[in-house]
């Protein structure tokens, strides 16, 4: 049977039974994939059972492990490999092998530099280009990728350096390049053969811009959606991610039983352990899981993925303690019975262990820049993108002062070769000369690798997911007439989200993406452009006029941290209160509303459902908006960039894998637990022809977010700033020099490049403090309890506002917020730019902001530590004086309203 034909009859069918038998030492002999022993009691993961497809079966159910599995790899070690690993880790000196663990990133080190220090990896961040042009070529990535293998291979032992990049939906930072769907809609594809296929198109697009090293796939399991990587993640089911994670690897490495393929990328599973479940859905919180949750719930993506042979794995942000149950890992950059017990000795995972971005920097008694505990826990590569100096000369230190074994060290040192072998980088020519990125036609096989169109909108074909079609309004007529509202319809930024060129996917234009089509575009595409009328708010037309109004609106882009709800509720109508406005001025005006939702996560949308007569899940599409399109009219098969393995004619297929909320503050909300009472369930999708039973829904929800007050009420003001610092609080700047904070000093002084702090008068002599922001980057001005938070719901009760005297300089010149932070990234902000901005130049004002404000934008009120901070991204001049938070304040006449702070 053709495999794409098969495929369309296993995804209708995903668990047929396939007899796949795979003969395992010990004379046993389960069927492929089966979770068994070799004589112990730890269970064996292998290959996982196929469907006639050929890709991993998603099984119908999951046995519960009772310990970490050993999970045997599809690449196994090579002899020859490692004589030839040993070989050249005994030539090489500490500092050699220091440089091999060190992970900088582009902006921070020259070639001359990866030359000078023998340097074994380098990065680039999210939103992070050669020479930092967001629009650079791909000869200008190829040009630096060439300029940094050469250094590598001119040092002493002549190891390629190789360069990883968050390629997460596509080589999502590259300009002009196809940015595939977020993981959230691959989930409710259901299809693991259409991840293998992105990850190959990924590999390609990842080697004709010359990196080696994918950090991708994400195979967290989400627990609760107010987490800001909810879209990361494929499904909350973790029978979805297991086989997903086979396949993404299969896809990225490519290969056979000792190698990555010669068109493959090396691959990461990230992130290790437990990342999508945290209490409150906080990015970088604390997961409580027990270690047997860990095992079935968060420890499934592992499994397929190092079965299909992934060559590293990124530790995870988050910490594993639960006091309850004796569990007390802490941060698992710092966690050697994960890291190195759990994932390396029972699970058997011989390749490269690496840690996030400055992850070593949060384990207990390290900075960015020393670490012994993370190396020691398990860490080979540490992401170390600025203080990469500091952290060789510390961690050679640390080893000549016997805090890290140089066992430890040569135990890096060999993963990091074995893998780089593994990669063929050894035997490979420079980056542009490599197959995909040099051949006869380079441009036009970086062109044809870069723009995987047919297959990204097929991959969006299959992502919608149609949630409510009354009176069977979907399909529209060929020779419909629509009017398309919402500001989404013509937004490729909001489309692809976040970590689209940019690190949150902001500050982007339809220009940044040249290849790509707005879902406006692609119907404008189906149905011709006589037919299809555009007001973005809806105001001026008659919607009566038209056959059908299509209403694209959702969510805008954000990434890990900023995206977080913290206490605030699912409800989607707070969140993007025009988006109802927009329905509210075209529903029952004689045409059918369809509205198509943009979003990183289920939200609660009973109002717009019930302002609407279809309503469709798009997730976050990426660049081919045209496959949003091809579903909502008959017939439509996406032509122009149509994929003859596609299944359009099909209709909708997609069916959810996250549940959707019935109520606002309904979250956690996984299949399979108890109490388990979604609107719509995991697998939830309607097809043509189905209407659906949802009838009007209820629209009532809570004020200020989920979860109850207390605290008791506050009575006496807290001072956090009165002409000098108030303890605990100590004031700090903050900018890409140091978003760590520097201190300001007793002189009331302290600068970055980017913003200076000196001594003013306010009220009095000197007590104040002057920022200025230069211009020259983003900066902030903050006052922060370093020892942590303090519970200031008490502040909440007695209607308090954060008030404090100002004087304006220079008014700000670009986006200007004013947060409070329940330790970072928890926080709420508000938006003051226009507050600031009408404030008369050098004359004193009080300010006043209540509380309920930042309530309001979920803020932890238990764990309060950053009580007051600034940031803007532009040019800004201000004295702040007597900070503090008042009783009662939130009431007065003058007290900002928080309508007017968004």
């Amino acid at each position: 049977m053709p495999r794409q034909l098969a495929r369309l009859r296993a995804r209708h069918n995903s668990f047929a039974a396939l007899a796949a038998i795979a003969l395992l030492a010990g004379g046993v002999a389960p069927s492929a994939g089966a979770d068994t022993t070799k004589g112990t009691h730890q269970p064996v993961i292998g290959m996982p059972a196929l469907d006639d497809d050929g890709c991993a079966r998603i099984e119908k159910k999951l046995p519960t492990l009772s310990d970490w599995p050993k999970v045997e790899s599809r690449i196994k070690r090579n002899p020859a490999d490692e004589k030839r690993v040993a070989k050249i880790l005994a030539g090489m000196t500490l500092a050699e092998k220091v440089g091999q663990m060190t992970q900088p990133e582009i902006n921070s080190i020259s070639p001359d530099e990866v030359r000078q220090y023998g340097i074994g990896s380098v990065l680039n961040g999210g939103g992070s280009w050669p020479g930092r042009d967001k629009h650079a070529s791909p000869k200008a990535w190829l040009d630096l990728a060439d300029a940094y293998w050469e250094a590598s291979v001119g040092t002493r032992t002549k190891i390629p350096v190789i360069w990883g990049i968050d390629a997460v939906h596509g080589n999502n930072n590259i300009y002009g390049a196809t940015i595939f769907p977020h993981n959230i809609g691959l989930g409710a594809a259901h299809d693991p053969c259409l991840i293998r296929d992105i990850g190959s198109a990924t590999a390609a697009q990842i080697r004709a811009t010359g990196q080696d090293w994918a950090f991708a796939p994400t195979l967290a399991v989400v627990r609760d959606d107010r987490w800001g990587r909810t879209y990361e993640g494929y499904s909350e089911d973790p029978r979805i991610t297991r086989a997903y994670g086979y396949e993404a690897i299969r896809g990225l490495q490519g290969g056979h039983a000792r190698r990555i393929g010669d068109h493959g990328v090396i691959a990461t599973a990230k992130h290790f352990i437990g990342d999508g479940g945290t209490l409150r859905g906080q990015d970088q919180g604390v997961n409580p899981s027990s270690e047997a949750e860990m095992i079935n719930i968060h420890g499934q993506g592992y499994y397929g993925a190092l079965a299909a042979g992934a060559q590293t794995v990124m530790v995870s942000f988050n910490s594993w303690t639960n006091a309850d149950l004796g569990i007390t890992e802490g941060k698992l950059h710092g966690s050697r019975h994960a890291l190195t017990e759990i994932l390396k000795q029972k699970m058997g995972f011989d390749g490269v262990v690496v840690s996030d971005w400055n992850g070593v920097g949060q384990v207990a008694g390290c900075t960015n820049s020393s670490c012994a505990r993370a190396i020691n826990a398990g860490i080979d590569v540490v992401m170390v993108p600025q203080d990469w100096k500091a952290f060789i000369a510390n961690t050679i230190a640390q080893v000549e002062a016997g805090e890290i074994p140089i066992s430890r060290i040569d135990d890096a040192v060999t993963r990091i070769l074995r893998v780089k072998l593994r990669a063929g980088v050894f035997d490979a020519p420079k980056p542009s000369a490599r197959a995909l990125a040099g051949s006869a036609d380079a441009l036009q096989a970086r062109r044809d690798a870069l723009q995987a169109r047919r297959l990204a909108r097929r991959a969006v074909r299959e992502s919608q997911v149609l949630l409510k079609n009354n009176g069977k309004v979907l399909p529209l007529s060929p020779e419909a007439k629509v009017l398309v509202v919402g500001k989404s319809a013509d937004s490729l930024q909001n489309q692809t989200g976040g970590w689209s060129l940019t690190w949150q996917g902001t500050g982007n234009t339809n220009a940044d993406f040249p290849n790509g089509t707005t879902i406006l575009g692609g119907l404008r595409e189906v149905l011709g452009d006589a037919n299809v009328t555009f007001s973005e708010t809806g105001d001026g037309v008659d919607p009566g006029a038209y056959d059908a109004v299509i209403a694209v609106i959702g969510e805008t882009p954000y990434a890990e941290g900023v995206g977080d709800l913290g206490r605030r509720t699912l409800e989607a109508a707070k969140l993007y209160p025009a988006d109802l406005a927009v329905l509210d001025k075209v529903r029952g005006k004689g045409a059918p509303v369809i509205t198509v939702y943009v979003t990183g996560r289920p939200l609660w949308v009973n109002k717009e459902l019930n302002r609407s007569d279809a309503f469709v899940v798009a997730w976050l599409p990426g660049t081919e908006g045209g496959g949003v399109a091809d579903l909502l009219v008959r017939g439509s098969h996406g032509d122009s960039h149509g994929d003859s393995h596609g299944d359009s004619h099909q209709g909708y297929t997609g069916k959810l894998s996250y549940s959707w909320p019935k109520t606002a503050c309904q979250t956690p909300l996984n299949v399979g637990t108890e109490g388990y009472d979604p609107l719509f369930p995991v697998g939830y999708g309607l097809r043509y022809g189905e209407s659906g039973s949802v009838g009007t829904l209820d629209e009532t929800s809570p004020e200020l977010g989920c979860g109850g007050t207390g605290g008791g009420t506050a009575t006496e003001d807290l001072e956090i700033y009165n002409r000098t610092d108030v303890p605990p609080y100590k004031s700090y700047i903050g900018s890409a020099e140091n978003w760590g904070g520097t201190e300001i000093g007793v002189d009331g002084q302290a600068a970055h490049s980017e913003i200076n702090v000196v001594q003013s008068d306010v009220n009095v002599q000197q007590d104040g403090l002057k920022a200025t922001w230069t211009g020259s980057g983003p900066a902030q001005i903050y006052l922060q309890n370093p020892a942590g938070g303090t519970d200031l719901r008490g502040y909440l009760n007695a209607d308090s506002a954060l008030v404090f005297d100002t004087i304006v300089h220079q008014p700000p010149a670009a986006r200007t917020v004013i947060s409070v932070h329940c330790v970072y990234p928890c926080f709420s902000e508000v938006v003051a730019t226009s507050l600031f901005q009408k404030l008369p130049v050098g004359v004193k004002a009080t300010i006043k902001i209540p509380i309920a404000c930042f309530a309001a934008g979920g803020l932890d009120l238990e764990n309060v530590n950053t009580p007051f901070l600034v940031y803007t991204d532009g040019a800004f001049s201000a004295s702040f004086a007597n900070v503090r938070w008042v009783p009662k304040a939130a009431k007065d006449a003058d007290a900002q309203s928080c309508a007017g702070l968004t």
